[in-house]
């Protein structure tokens, strides 16, 4: 049983140990790569640099209609970005008419701000050039279901947009050629769309068909209403962050953090000893569990976001000293060391679930109502809060039985009584 339980943590610290080096280094095993975290993990506007804008609409539609107004001028603004090859765009609205537009590692400002803010042009052109209608004369456009519950989308005119469809349609069905049949649907000087004319159109509702899916159908019937819907644009504010800036403002905070996390692994071992060891393990690994998950989501680290992480990481610490001095108090009452474990953790383990799960309403609260740096805060704190309940009550339990199944138990100024 002891040189089981030597051997299991000896495995778990070279596993940790491999995982931290490849988590700082990478791997590369013929074609199977894994890139280091630094390369892995994406950057908000304030580490990486760049630019956010925030817009509102100058509109005084509410309710239902407000929200379809502001889902398009977010689907607009979504098409723009990724043509300028911005890889970490994040667009989201703000309260009712807002828009917040951010735009890490963008090289021009004003350009990005200029062609991200115009206003949107919609075209339905013929193969030779002749505009049909505009995004003014469309009424409706939404994903439906056609024939065989095949997913289409779903155009209305107005009424001279549907006198003009319905002429152009008469002429363009009669033609010999598919090439010629086709209606151009162009936003933005860009086709976003292309359907060939097959029967025509006389009371301007028109259908487009083809292979969509529901999602495809529903992007292109949104980008359609965005041309057919545009609402004045209100710049509110705007900042440009340097790279310099950015990167500086992450130097000093991985600085601060590895102070902090370094001081913290060292009162903790001098404090409690062997489950002060313990912690340290646990916390490493809570650690590459926050970062991974956050890898895996594809989040956005922030200035706000790494403050979170240094804060959950001090609840782990805060759950570690709860369990720890539970324990002491059994031994110092005569109970043995393995006794004392299963004690402590028992007695803490309310504490520690009522703060934890106070904390992560908070966080949920932040993320429901909070805007841009808020919410990458809220996002950092919810992971770290549940990687924490779960070091703190299922790792630190395991690893402390497993050393107390080394024989660590006889003397027990090792667990710093």
């Amino acid at each position: 049983m002891k040189a089981r339980n030597i051997i299991i943590f000896l495995i778990i610290i070279i596993v940790l140990g491999l995982s931290i080096f490849i988590a700082f280094n990478g791997l590369e095993v013929g074609s199977y790569k894994i890139k280091p975290l630094k390369g892995s993990i994406r950057q908000g506007l304030d580490l990486k640099g760049g630019v956010y804008v925030v817009y509102e609409a100058q509109t005084d539609k509410t309710g239902r209609e407000l929200d379809l107004l502001m889902e398009q001028v977010i689907g607009v603004f979504g098409k723009r970005v990724d043509s300028m090859g911005l890889t970490e765009p994040s667009i989201t609205r703000e309260g009712g008419k807002r828009v917040r537009v951010e735009l890490p590692g963008v090289g021009n400002a004003q350009e990005a701000i200029d062609m991200i803010g115009k206003t949107a042009q919609l075209q339905f052109v013929t193969a030779d050039g002749e505009v049909v209608v505009t995004g003014a004369n469309v009424k409706k456009a939404q994903a439906t279901l056609g024939e065989g519950n095949a997913p289409q989308v779903a155009l209305q005119f107005d009424k001279e947009g549907a006198a003009k469809f319905a002429e152009v349609t008469d002429r363009l069905v009669s033609l010999p050629n598919r090439e010629d049949k086709i209606i151009y649907i162009i936003l933005d000087e860009e086709v976003i769309s292309y359907p060939s004319v097959s029967t025509r159109v006389p009371d301007g509702n028109a259908s487009i068909t083809g292979n969509f899916t529901i999602e495809s159908a529903s992007n292109l019937a949104a980008l359609i209403r965005a041309g057919a819907l545009p609402v004045e644009l209100k710049e509110i504010q705007t900042s440009t962050i340097t790279a310099t800036l950015g990167e500086d403002a992450l130097n000093r905070s991985l600085q601060a953090a590895k102070i902090g996390i370094s001081l913290v692994f060292l009162f903790m071992l001098v404090y409690y000893r062997v489950p002060g060891l313990v912690a340290d393990i646990a916390l490493l690994i809570y650690i590459l569990l926050v970062i991974g998950t956050m890898v895996v989501l594809k989040a956005t680290f922030t200035l706000p976001g790494i403050a979170a992480l240094i804060l959950s990481i001090g609840m782990v610490v805060d759950a570690n000293v709860i369990i720890f001095e539970r324990i002491k108090e059994e031994i110092k009452l005569g109970k043995t060391v393995r006794a004392s474990i299963d004690s402590g953790f028992k007695r803490a383990f309310t504490s520690i679930i009522d703060s934890n799960i106070t904390t992560l309403i908070s966080g949920i609260i932040l993320y429901q109502f909070g805007t841009g740096p808020i919410r990458g805060f809220a996002v950092m704190l919810i992971v770290g809060i549940v990687a924490s309940m779960f070091t703190a009550i299922i790792v630190t339990k395991f690893l402390l039985k497993l050393l107390v199944g080394m024989g660590l138990t006889k003397n027990t100024k090792l667990y710093g009584v």
